[in-house]
């Protein structure tokens, strides 16, 4: 059975994607880092959100958009893109082993490239006012979700 996959495209925020490194560690999932990340893995946000968890987790860097998608395609993952643009709930999606969940940056998401490259676009149901999640807990929380259905 193939794993799920974590995908972060050009993170910037350190402990953000420590939080997120550390529970992909916990669940024995892989994380890939689309570059550029906005910090440098030194940095002491992104060490201490991830604690001792960082040398536990599977992580793989591309060095840009092209050489993921390349990759992707070679291994025939589907991916699945998170995105406050989508009108599909995470909720109401199928998920499969292999699958990649793919999240945007903080700072100004996905650009519309990527979300052309999208097998399946989804978003997470709030509340008209409410702006936006935290990035580790939206990934928690579409996780949570897909590893549910996976397990089944």
């Amino acid at each position: 059975m193939r794993d799920l996959r974590i995908a972060l495209y050009q993170p910037d925020i350190p402990g953000n994607t420590g939080t997120i490194l550390r529970l992909a560690a916990c669940l024995g999932l892989p994380v890939d880092i689309i570059e550029p990340a906005g910090f440098d893995s030194s940095d002491r946000a992104f060490k201490r959100a991830g604690m001792d968890y960082l040398e536990r987790a599977s992580t793989t860097r591309h060095r840009d958009w092209q050489a993921f998608e390349e990759w992707r395609q070679q291994e025939k993952h589907r991916l699945i893109v998170l995105s406050a643009k989508a009108r599909r709930s995470y909720l109401d999606f199928e998920y499969f082993s292999g699958d990649i969940l793919l999240f945007g940056r903080e700072s100004a998401g996905l650009p519309e490239t990527v979300h052309q490259s999208a097998d399946a676009r989804l978003t997470i149901q709030m509340r008209p006012e409410a702006r936006s999640l935290n990035l580790a807990l939206s990934v928690a929380m579409v996780t949570g979700e897909a590893i549910r259905q996976v397990a089944r």
